[in-house]
């Protein structure tokens, strides 16, 4: 039996997406960037508070190229997918560990101009790594 591991996470893009390589070959493509995700609180004396979790997020392949062509610093984005941990010794002999997501699903919203000079429309665009298998292309899901 697989164990489940899923996580869905919303928070702005604190850069614009990076990309590279991941090989020497250069077939597996990777574009990263990190999101901050912001809770409020009421601390014990009655006054906002926020906690700021910033988290890595890597798109892989198809999804990393609509990451780069769709994603800009401060956009606020959901993303669906699987947290993975990677542990290290430092120089100094110390114990590190870090969290990332590799994405499977990134989803936001842009305004565009409606038909009247004074509407605007939100579109919602999700993004996923799978291909359209009639057109041979990575999804780009637009909902309106």
């Amino acid at each position: 039996m697989n164990h489940m591991n899923s996580i869905l996470l919303e928070g702005n893009l604190t850069s614009d997406p990076i990309l590279r390589y991941e090989d020497q070959e250069k077939k597996r493509l990777l574009a990263y960037f990190t999101i901050a995700n912001n809770r409020y609180f009421k601390d014990k004396l009655g006054q906002t508070q926020q906690d700021t979790l910033y988290i890595s997020i890597k798109a892989w392949n198809k999804l990393g190229e609509l990451c780069m062509k769709h994603l800009k610093k401060g956009m606020q984005i959901r993303c669906v997918g699987r947290i993975r941990m990677n542990r290290w010794t430092t120089k100094d002999g110390e114990e590190r560990t870090s969290y990332e997501i590799n994405a499977d699903h990134i989803e936001f919203s842009r305004s565009s101009k409606g038909s009247s000079k004074d509407e605007s429309v939100r579109e919602n665009i999700i993004l996923v790594d799978k291909e359209d298998k009639t057109l041979g292309e990575p999804l780009v899901l637009y909902h309106i």
